[in-house]
């Protein structure tokens, strides 16, 4: 009697039961989530290379399609090695116990799977002709509909083999082939995903700019509101702190030295700062579209090499009026 309910819960004959445990359940569970983790990081980095390498000049943020990488690229780094361990651990067990293939739990977990792959397929299929009937006709329209058919056949194929064979799709020649191919796929995005996002160190030297960049237009600023409240320009950067705002004018965020200003005129004055990088070779190396100088707001522009840099700025009363009367 217990036999036969041991064998009506699981649908695996007694002796086997015996053999199954929440291991085998949970793994298939971790198996299924490390696949759907992977096939949406995935896909995301073919859609962010395809985005960077084959730009749209409607679209405004290309600097930022590198971050937009980082992401999904770090959960493939991780999820996808770990999918490819657990999967092999799990085809090694069916192979010496061929009646867990009709483990009730594998089996639900397989329709499902087949069933998220038609969806996505059909989803990313309504989202790029959404794109094409607002003119998206281009290279990159072609590209990620190849991304998103490779990706989501793959899974529906490899999964679909799993439910209908009773060999593991490594054994057959064709099918052998096939996911070695996608195994490929991955790991060539992986690899190319941190080519086109760059080193580490690279990227942290890039934010400091950045942030420099940030805190000479803060500096900026003031010097403006300082002028236009007092009708001269500050002595030093000093003068720029105000306890009732808030503000105190910030330093270099990776020496902590203040940034040099230097009064060339009634009206004018310049900013410097120490840059680890230059903005002009970061153009040169970046996708056509998107070879602009760094712009903070309209008009206002801060390119710089590598080393100490001055930006030249005059007030211009016509834009920028003076409040009020003069406060002594």
């Amino acid at each position: 009697m217990e036999q036969m309910e041991q064998t009506k819960k699981t649908g695996l004959p007694a002796e086997t039961s015996a053999k199954v445990g929440p291991k085998d359940v949970l793994l298939h569970i971790f198996v299924i989530i490390a696949l759907y983790t992977s096939m949406i990081s995935l896909s995301a980095v073919l859609f962010g290379l395809i985005n960077f390498y084959f730009p749209d000049p409607l679209w405004e943020y290309g600097r930022y399609l590198r971050d937009a990488l980082r992401w999904p690229l770090a959960v493939l780094t991780v999820m996808f090695p770990l999918y490819l361990w657990a999967n092999i651990f799990l085809q090694k067990d069916v192979v010496q116990y061929p009646e867990k293939k009709t483990l009730k739990t594998r089996r639900w977990l397989l329709y499902i799977t087949l069933l998220i792959a038609v969806l996505v397929i059909a989803g990313d299929l309504i989202a790029i002709i959404f794109r094409y009937l607002q003119g998206e006709f281009t290279i990159r329209f072609f590209l990620k509909a190849v991304a998103v058919f490779l990706v989501a056949s793959s899974i529906f194929l490899y999964y679909g083999w799993n439910v209908r064979k009773e060999i593991s799709a490594t054994k057959d020649k064709r099918m052998n082939v096939f996911v070695k191919g996608a195994i490929l796929l991955a790991i060539v995005s992986i690899a190319f995903g941190y080519f086109t996002t760059g080193s580490p160190q690279s990227e942290r030297m890039r934010r400091f700019d950045e942030k420099r960049v940030s805190d000479l237009q803060q500096i900026q600023y003031q010097i403006i509101e300082f002028w236009r409240a007092k009708r001269i320009l500050p002595a030093s950067l000093a003068n720029l702190r105000d306890e009732l705002r808030g503000f105190i004018p910030p330093k270099d965020p990776e020496t902590g030295k203040e940034y040099e200003y230097r009064i060339t005129g009634e009206l004018s004055f310049e900013l410097c700062a120490d840059f680890k990088t230059s903005s002009e070779q970061g153009l040169k190396n970046a996708v056509p579209a998107y070879r602009q100088p760094v712009e903070m707001f309209p008009g206002e522009t801060w390119p710089h090499s590598q080393g100490i840099e001055c930006f030249q700025r005059t007030i211009d009363p016509a834009f920028y009026p003076p409040l009020g009367k003069t406060i002594e």
